[in-house]
């Protein structure tokens, strides 16, 4: 009797020990449908701006985090132009480049909207993390609207708040 038992508890201990660290919920692939060829397109007008992520805050003290979800929303403010992200680069609070993602520009449609999402298991940037987000507009076209959402749910307590970026360039 007590093999019955022993074997599936150490299935269970099995399973529990794989490490598993997804860093992004959004497919790669989905990145390379969106990439465009923009070097014919020389009127654009180019610009940078810096978004602040938190994948963990502090909690009772500066020894306690608490671990979150990060949602980075690229949006497109154009409801006529399209535009173009060059570069969403992923950064730690000790500004080391933990992942870009993408490999080339991609084009966002008129008021079209695209998501990063950082589970929460990902603490790979700490509590000052943060974006560099790099593109691209037609002459005249409004600026992209970049924001992160964070939140967490923990038992019966929530937790939520947003940040916009800021332009650098």
């Amino acid at each position: 009797m007590k093999p019955i038992i022993l074997i599936p508890l150490m299935l269970l201990f099995l399973i529990g020990c794989q490490k598993h660290k997804e860093i992004s919920s959004i497919n790669p692939e989905n990145w390379s449908k969106r990439i465009v060829d923009i070097s014919n397109k020389d009127s654009l007008e180019h610009g940078k701006s810096y978004l602040s992520v938190y994948s963990q805050i502090y909690s009772i003290s500066q020894h306690q985090k608490f671990n979150l979800t990060c949602m980075i929303s690229l949006r497109n403010t154009s409801d006529i132009d399209t535009i173009y992200l060059l570069k969403a680069e992923y950064f730690d609070t000790h500004g080391t480049s933990i992942r870009s993602y993408f490999k080339g520009p991609i084009y966002m449609a008129p008021l079209e909207t695209v998501e990063i999402i950082i589970d929460e298991k990902d603490i790979t940037g700490g509590t000052g993390a943060n974006f560099i987000v790099e593109w691209k507009t037609p002459k005249g076209c409004s600026e992209p609207l970049f924001e992160g959402v964070m939140n967490s749910l923990q038992g019966t307590q929530g937790l939520s708040f947003i940040t916009q970026a800021k332009r650098i360039k």
